[in-house]
């Protein structure tokens, strides 16, 4: 009986060694910075805020045509690789502090224009530039914010179905090239209409954009103006 039970044991050890469970231990181990998938790479480090079809959900789509019309590619890399000081966009490279690697940083740059690019997309329409060239007017921004944006966020900002777009929260989480950005690209993920869509038959200029980002910014009070970064961001 007891040799009996020897044999027993000794012909489950052989045959648990086929066991499903088993098998886990042969499967190859990827490290994290071998992972070279853009779906896993976007869906763990960019769906969270972008959203996972990148049209956008806390912030700007970076998978929006009109942001890929005005974003180049070494813009959207330094983005994703550098973050944005003071703003909740942080830095993805290890060489910043980040987890990724500089090609798994470029499978995201690739993969997000190879997959939601569209060049034909606005037609013959000419989307302002992605940065400013000259400084805005506040002064001249304010007209232009009540033109434009007034029907969505109130006459002074405040209010309106849009909810306040001068909050001195948000205003010092976001820095002017972000809301240069979204006032470009619009926020369709929330209803917000691109810089054609505000007032119909009328699109914003260039100057009109750069002088509401300057009215927009003077809105914010000294300290959160301390915290925020105006250069960079989406």
């Amino acid at each position: 009986m007891r040799y009996a039970a020897l044999g027993l044991a000794a012909m489950l050890g052989f045959t648990s060694c086929g066991a499903p469970g088993s098998r886990v231990a042969d499967q190859p181990v990827i490290r994290p910075s071998e992972v070279a998938d853009f779906r896993l790479l976007y869906g763990q480090n960019c769906s969270g805020c972008h959203g996972a079809d990148g049209q956008g959900g806390l912030t700007v789509g970076i998978g929006n045509p009109v942001y890929l019309a005005i974003a180049d590619d070494s813009t959207i890399r330094r983005i994703a690789a550098e973050g944005v000081p003071g703003t909740a966009m942080p830095a993805f490279a290890q060489k910043a502090g980040g987890m990724l690697t500089d090609p798994q940083i470029d499978i995201l740059v690739r993969g997000i224009r190879a997959r939601w690019a569209k060049p034909d997309a606005l037609g013959k329409d000419k989307p302002p530039a992605y940065a400013s060239s000259s400084p805005g007017d506040a002064a001249r921004g304010q007209n232009v914010f009540v033109t434009f944006c007034s029907s969505c966020h109130g006459q002074d900002g405040r209010s309106g179905r849009g909810g306040s777009i001068v909050d001195n929260s948000y205003l010092a989480l976001v820095s002017d090239q972000h809301l240069r950005t979204v006032t470009i690209t619009g926020m369709p993920a929330l209803g917000a209409p691109d810089w054609r869509g505000d007032v119909p038959g009328k699109p914003m200029s260039d100057a009109e954009i750069t002088d509401v980002v300057a009215w927009l910014a003077a809105q914010r009070t000294s300290l959160s103006a301390q915290l925020n970064h105006p250069g960079g961001s989406q």
